[in-house]
């Protein structure tokens, strides 16, 4: 994080003083890099994204968002894959925990840009989002000991498989600013509303006395970030 900012920092001093926005008529695209801020529960970094504007004018823009971590709250430290090992006690082979997850969000929405100056451009945003997770665990010769925490337990193994998806919506404001040809640095801040949907997890857990599957029913959540504003730090090219 530091070396970005020092790089940004001298990319401003450098290029800002010759940096002009351009004009619909001589650019309609950009494309930009997003690095995610949730501030509903502190101050985490979430997975970054990607974004693609289309300026119908120089007033008007629409625009599409891909990113990871469709709940808003999957951190960047968050693996999409974990590997877990648990000795066991008379030698051999030992017990593993193997987690998979995938989580994706994409939203569709459109932007307003003020007048704004020569290198500054301002702008009201609103949109609508959709997005879907999962997870997959696979344990092997894994389960809980009598204190309630994984151990090796030869013959066991349990299979679990669940996700969720989303529905959201937004209403934010933002501004680029031109640091050089074509080329801007940018703030967004958006306050946000979602709807979680989770799916009912499986679990299927085997012994040496046979397989049993147990169901945990799933569930609907709706939560607004009112006061929690999502934000992102953006760089981007307009061309």
């Amino acid at each position: 994080m530091k070396k970005l900012m020092i790089f940004v920092g001298a990319l401003t001093l450098t290029g800002s003083l010759f940096a002009q926005k351009p004009a619909s008529d001589d650019a309609r695209y950009s494309l930009e890099g997003l690095a995610n801020l949730n501030t509903s529960n502190g101050m985490n970094f979430t997975a970054p994204s990607l974004r693609l504007r289309y300026f119908v004018n120089d007033n008007i823009a629409a625009r599409v968002q891909f990113g990871f971590g469709g709940d808003g709250s999957s951190v960047v430290n968050t693996p999409s894959k974990e590997s877990h090992s648990y000795a066991n006690p008379a030698g051999g082979d030992n017990g593993t925990v193997d987690i998979a997850r995938s989580a994706w969000d994409l939203k569709l929405g459109g932007e307003y840009h003020l007048a704004g100056t020569d290198k500054m451009s301002p702008y009201f945003t609103a949109n609508v989002g959709f997005g879907k997770g999962s997870e997959e665990q696979t344990w092997t010769n894994v389960f809980y000991d009598a204190s309630g925490d994984l151990a090796y337990a030869q013959g066991m193994s349990v299979a679990a498989s669940g996700g969720y998806g989303t529905f959201s919506w937004g209403l934010g404001a933002g501004f680029d600013y031109y640091v050089a040809d074509n080329l801007y640095l940018g703030l967004e801040l958006n306050l946000t509303s979602t709807t979680k949907t989770t799916e009912n997890t499986i679990q299927e857990i085997t012994s040496p006395l046979g397989t049993q599957t147990v169901t945990t029913l799933g569930n609907k959540m709706t939560y607004t970030n009112i006061g929690a504003a999502h934000g992102s730090v953006r760089i981007g090219w307009r061309f």
